[in-house]
């Protein structure tokens, strides 16, 4: 076992106001975040600048990430970025069946810790995280296709946010049940009956984090320290073309667990070759007790299904919808629902698909608007917003994958266009794939057209579908949620008894819920500490993050009682 070079009570001092600021911000939901979002911030107390970072990242290309853990018997990479850069870094294959043991051998201790030196740990796993903001960026940037500004600001601190969020709701359920209690019960004129108890929370087992290619960071983040701050132990298998960011991370960890004295084995890379496919292997390993996930509904519904073993938290697919029945402010509306569509070339799981729009109009600051006019208006403002190639390429990034460019190039087939997709080359990176987003005109009375609007179509692809009033979209909203999922609703409405029909049909089918949305908050945006990522309640997600139903069973509480001493 490691020798300690960082005591339980030094990290308690560092990092305990950190923590018991979290549980205020989790506790009043207001705004609050110990991770700077501006670049600049960073330069100060140990934290790499924007030079020191990219130099960073780029001593990591071509290079071999040694992580030092039991069972590899062999090097596997080819991650390639979507900006066509070739990063040739080369992870640690593993040895399943050596791996395993040991990632278990060192969580009896991990769980004696208890929660506050796990939560403190945890801690002080992001700080150094966040000290290399600017490196991760590029990370996530390179494996992502994520624009840099925005992979620093959703890789970096709000991913950090995330995590940070998980660790205080893990605390608050571990220490909601008191260490010890002293129980008597009176038995009148005989002696009182007593008892000693002792409650000890006990990690399930070793939870498996299965890395999605879009968002391995913000995604990642909260199921990996939900598992680790509540006892477990924690296999990190990232997506193949995303595997960079999740490997730094668990190389961090590892450091950080072994400097506090602890089995740096806790965590560890399951990075695979290429055409492996180990999820399914791993998923239903019975080592695996807990699994995160981020993906396809297939595979997610696959895991639901057959990884009986493990308590699974599934992030899947879903369609996510937006209803416009009028709006006082038609301006702002278009400008937010434009950049909405536009951001990471809408490979959000949160990005608007469809907009449901009453055939006959809407009612607006500007006076009666038709269908087609908001259309057109809503083609005219993303055109503005990325007419610009500079101001497009930093907001929408590259394609991840050459699936997302395939669905882009089909979409038009689906419909009458009412805004291509432009290509827009890249200045520093010429083998980026940057598309503008399309918007297709369907009819919701058409099942032709249906097939289409209630499949999601991830990428920068979205739907003006036409319905014969606002009833309808209300009742079509409520069919998509409930028959596809969605993790995020929008509306615009200055009717008072559509908002509430809308609100009712989110609170019948739980989904979250955007209204009138015209400023510099968007519907694919959630603020950790406040806003919900998915509810847990329909089919796009099980799991919402972060509340105590995405940590309270990660552990059990265990009891140990016997007689007290001294009494009869």
């Amino acid at each position: 076992m490691a020798t300690a070079e960082l005591t339980a009570h030094e990290l308690i001092a560092k990092h305990r106001p950190t923590l018991d600021q979290a549980l205020e911000a989790i506790r009043t939901r207001a705004y609050w975040s110990p991770h700077p979002e501006h670049p600049k911030a960073y330069g100060e107390n140990g934290s790499l600048d924007a030079a020191a970072g990219k130099a960073a990242f780029d001593a990591l290309l071509g290079s071999r990430l040694d992580l030092g853990q039991p069972g590899t018997d062999g090097w596997v990479g080819g991650e390639t970025s979507p900006y066509g850069v070739e990063l040739g870094v080369e992870y640690p294959h593993a040895d399943l069946d050596e791996l395993l043991p040991a990632m278990r051998s060192g969580m009896r201790q991990w769980r004696d810790a208890g929660a506050e030196t796990r939560a403190v740990v945890c801690l002080e796993i992001l700080k150094r995280i966040s000290d290399r903001t600017h490196e991760f960026a590029h990370a996530v940037m390179h494996t992502s296709g994520q624009a840099f500004m925005m992979a620093l600001q959703a890789g970096g601190p709000h991913a950090q946010d995330r995590g940070l969020e998980a660790v205080a709701y893990a605390y608050v359920e571990q220490v909601r049940t008191p260490d010890s209690a002293e129980w008597t019960k009176p038995q009148g004129k005989r002696d009182p009956l007593a008892l000693n108890k002792r409650f000890t929370p006990v990690p399930r087992g070793i939870a498996l984090l299965i890395g999605c290619n879009t968002f391995p960071t913000w995604n990642g983040y909260p199921g990996l320290f939900a598992s680790l701050a509540t006892g477990n132990a924690v296999l990190v298998k990232p997506h193949p073309r995303a595997v960079l960011p999740l490997a730094l991370t668990v190389q961090v960890a590892r450091q950080v667990l072994t400097e506090a004295g602890f089995d740096p084995n806790l965590v560890a890379l399951a990075a695979e070759r290429p055409g492996e496919g180990i999820a399914k292997t791993l998923a239903t390993r019975p080592e695996i007790r807990i699994i995160d996930y981020t993906g396809s509904t297939e595979f997610g519904d696959w895991l639901e299904a057959n990884a009986r073993q493990a308590q699974v938290y599934t992030e899947k697919a879903g369609v996510n919808t937006v209803v416009v029945d009028s709006t006082d402010d038609y301006k702002g509306m278009l400008s937010n629902l434009a950049f909405s569509l536009s951001l990471y070339s809408g490979q959000m799981c949160t990005t608007p698909q469809n907009l449901l729009i009453p055939r006959d109009g809407i009612r607006t600051d500007q006076g009666p608007k038709t269908y087609d006019e908001v259309v057109a208006d809503l083609a005219r403002a993303v055109d503005g917003l990325l007419g610009d190639d500079a101001r497009a390429n930093a907001l929408l990034g590259a394609l991840v994958n050459p699936d997302v460019k395939a669905r882009l190039e089909a979409a038009p087939g689906l419909g009458e266009v009412a805004l291509a997709s432009r290509e827009i080359p890249h200045p520093e990176f010429p083998g980026a794939v940057v598309r503008t987003p399309v918007i297709v005109k369907l009819d919701g009375a058409k099942p032709d057209d249906e097939a289409a609007y209630m499949s999601e179509c991830f990428g920068p692809v979205s739907f003006a579908v036409a319905v014969d009033s606002s009833a309808d979209a209300v009742e079509l909203l409520r069919r998509t949620v409930r028959e596809k999922g969605a993790m995020t609703v929008g509306a615009y409405t200055t009717d008072d008894e559509v908002e509430e029909a809308v609100q009712e049909v989110c609170f019948d089918e739980a989904a979250q819920l955007s209204l009138n949305l015209t400023g510099g908050v968007y519907v694919n945006q959630t603020a950790a500490f406040s806003d919900f990522h998915g509810s847990g309640g329909n089919p796009a997600a099980n799991a919402a993050l972060c509340d105590g139903a995405f940590v309270a069973n990660r552990f059990r509480v265990v009891e140990v009682r016997r007689e007290a001493q001294g009494l009869s």
